[in-house]
């Protein structure tokens, strides 16, 4: 299963967020790395996004959404079934059910419990088919029609405690698929507790390797030099056993064979210095003539568009008179 990293908020947070979620699930597609019959990928979000609403609008993708619900959230129980007799309108709602009122809600359908070195025993309670109730408000203002029911499955995470804090709350997730099983429930709540791991990856890439640094104009330059990127950082990796822990005043120490990649590339030179260097040395020279002065251009390096479908005002002056 592939995780996708957290995505920041933007001004229309739910839409935005659904056009680069598809956008990145195209990508993997077209490189092959999911197929028809694969399992699916699974998208982590943390608190403050909407995920039932991210649900619906990405159901034609093969993407499930893990998200964090706010402890203040009511969710509802799956309707009851109608009684045999009986004339009307199914209800469309089960019972309320408030998060911050664990007591009354009903015994979990699916429970596991897994003894973790760091948080202690790590306890999951699941409950299936469960949904918020939605309103006209907020992402479903402009929604035509009924609004719909996004069922999925509500998992509680609670552990012994946390670094620093020997009486935790309780973690509460809702993931878009019904149905789970243990293993998947497990399988949420270790992917959630990744997902900071995943966005410093990204960090490390861009200001430790320089994945950004580069203004490069060609996309295959572009694949190439994000390769280069993963190719160094697995030497990272590969170097931890290897490297001397030379930490800042403020870091605490690290034990052997633990430390982060950032600390690795600090000792990275001393390794370097100690193992066979199969290349040569490079040899000095100087760059070519270049173009003389005064000629013109006749190869002009290829421009790409950026794909931006938001069009603005070129000047203030014109968005005031427009919006007045």
């Amino acid at each position: 299963m592939l995780d996708a990293i957290r995505l920041g908020p933007d001004d229309d947070e739910t839409e935005v967020t659904a056009a680069q979620v598809r956008e990145v699930v195209a990508r993997l597609i077209a490189a092959g790395h999911w197929r028809e019959g694969d399992l699916r990928i699974l998208v982590v979000f943390d608190a403050g996004y909407d995920v039932t609403r991210l649900a619906w609008l990405l159901a034609d993708l093969p993407v499930d959404l893990l998200g964090r619900l706010r402890s203040d959230r009511v969710m509802q129980l799956p309707a009851p079934p109608r009684r045999p007799g009986t004339n009307g309108r199914p209800r469309k709602h089960g019972g309320e059910l408030a998060l911050s009122d664990p007591a009354a809600w009903p015994d979990p359908q699916v429970t596991t419990s897994t003894p973790t070195s760091r948080y202690g025993t790590a306890v999951t309670a699941a409950w299936d088919r469960v949904h918020p109730r939605l309103t006209h408000r907020a992402a479903w203002l402009d929604h035509d029609g009924d609004l719909p029911v996004i069922e999925g499955t509500l998992i509680r995470l609670t552990v012994d405690h946390l670094p620093g804090d020997r009486d935790p709350k309780p973690v509460w997730l809702w993931y878009s698929r019904t149905g789970t099983a243990p293993a998947d429930v497990d399988r949420c709540w270790q992917s959630f507790l990744r997902r900071f791991d995943l966005e410093h990856t990204f960090r490390l890439f861009k200001q430790v390797l320089g994945w950004t640094a580069p203004k490069i104009r060609d996309p295959a330059a572009a694949d190439r030099w994000t390769w280069l990127i993963i190719a160094c950082h697995a030497q990272l990796r590969l170097a931890r056993p290897l490297a001397g822990d030379l930490r800042r005043p403020w870091e605490r120490p690290a034990p052997p064979g633990r430390l982060t990649p950032a600390r690795v590339r600090r000792g990275f030179r001393n390794i370097r210095a100690k193992t066979v260097q199969p290349a040569g040395a490079p040899k000095p020279g100087k760059p070519g003539p270049g173009r003389p002065p005064g000629s013109k251009n006749r190869h002009p390096a290829p421009r790409h568009d950026v794909g931006k479908t938001t069009k603005r005002e070129l000047t203030l002056k014109a968005s005031r008179e427009r919006a007045g």
